[in-house]
């Protein structure tokens, strides 16, 4: 299958068989990729409360992301994870914004995120700002905490 961006189709994934595809891309993308157990990529918010947004292409998962409130007004997004093979096609740009859209209309104001310290740079891209240049240990990663304010509705 070759990688095309053009026939990317964007879910929010509310069905069991949904979040599977979520699954399914942060097991290849971070538990074959990178080593990380699945205890460890999978937490206590995996689960009821959790929002995914699946990207997939002619079916097929190839990038995901998660939210989940925080506290009232607040949302952690994460796990934002694309298949090595179809990086540089801008689909984690695609699955943050479609997620910033869905939280906007859940009514939150606030986007907090623990960014891996090479992917700051992709966050500013983004509108998100540093808390401060403090390294937290996120799992097997070391991040920086960003967040986001959206605009009031």
């Amino acid at each position: 299958m070759q990688p095309n961006s053009n026939n990317i189709v964007v879910l929010r994934a509310e069905e069991e068989w949904q979040r599977a595809g979520a699954y399914s891309v942060r097991i290849q993308g971070m538990n074959r990729l990178h080593h990380i157990s699945l205890r460890e990529e999978f937490d206590e918010h995996d689960g009821d409360g959790t929002k995914y947004i699946v990207l997939l292409d002619a079916g097929y998962p190839v990038a995901t992301c998660r939210f989940f409130e925080t506290v009232p007004g607040h949302v952690t997004l994460g796990r934002v994870v694309v298949l090595s093979e179809y990086r540089g096609r801008k689909l984690g740009v695609m699955a943050v914004c479609e997620a910033e859209k869905w939280i906007a209309e859940c009514g939150y104001s606030v986007i907090d995120i623990e960014s891996r310290i090479e992917a700051v740079q992709f966050y500013e891209k983004l509108g998100y700002v540093r808390v401060d240049n403090s390294v937290v240990r996120s799992g097997v990663f070391d991040c920086i905490r960003m967040w986001k304010s959206l605009p009031a509705r």
